[in-house]
């Protein structure tokens, strides 16, 4: 039934066929919902996205094995930053998107000028939206203080406007999907951070072509 050479042997290769899709299914389920369970107390969202955006690369992309892993030594190594970028980022959100909810009001009830503020508010949200999703990539393939992370979002941000407007509408979508569906959240976090990784890897091998990773601290 088998030819000789190890066709049977290759089928049960836990590196081959079906089998490794079976593990990148599970990895990829895995940490969705792992992040999504350490983001529940908001302040640690942070390093919860930095560490998976770290595992993506390594481990979705790269296909190397033990996720997980990676993942918590990610997690460990930028709780730190992670969560002081954090914590300056969630009263500016919230502010941000609290004026955009009021300017959204006016503006579809009111009509006219308030309208047109609506709209540029919308897309002056750009940038700041923009940092944001630049800001946990960068943290998890770089190693950063508080400034620095910030200060480099934010360059990225207006040197590479068009990908960034793609990554931050691309996010919002996402985000939109898994508020009003519960269940993409066990598969869209891994599958958004893939995608943009496609973006946002081109973009640090423009700038470095070899990321300063704290490999042997996540090894050891």
């Amino acid at each position: 039934m088998f030819e000789r050479g190890g066709t049977l042997g290759e089928f049960f290769n836990p590196e081959k066929g079906i089998w490794a899709w079976l593990s990148t299914l599970v990895d990829i389920c895995g940490l969705s919902i792992l992040w999504t369970f350490l983001c529940l107390p908001v302040v640690t969202a942070g390093p919860a996205t930095a560490a998976l955006y770290y595992t993506v690369v390594k481990c979705v992309r790269g296909r190397e094995s033990g996720a997980f892993g990676y993942y918590f030594r990610s997690f460990r190594q930028n709780f730190k930053t992670g969560l002081l970028a954090g914590l300056i980022v969630l009263p500016l959100a919230l502010l941000l998107l609290g004026g955009h909810f009021i300017v959204r009001w006016y503006g579809t009830r009111l009509g006219g000028g308030a309208y047109v503020l609506y709209v540029a508010y919308y897309f002056a949200l750009v940038l700041p939206a923009g940092v944001l999703c630049w800001l946990f990539p960068l943290l998890g393939r770089f190693d950063y203080g508080v400034g620095g992370l910030f200060r480099t979002a934010l360059q990225l941000t207006i040197a590479h406007l068009p990908s960034t407007v793609v990554v931050v509408l691309l996010t919002a979508q996402t985000a939109v999907f898994c508020i009003e569906r519960w269940w993409p959240v066990v598969f869209m976090p891994v599958i958004t951070l893939l995608l943009v990784s496609l973006f946002w890897e081109r973009i640090f091998q423009l700038h470095s072509p070899e990321p300063e990773e704290s490999e042997e601290e996540l090894e050891e």
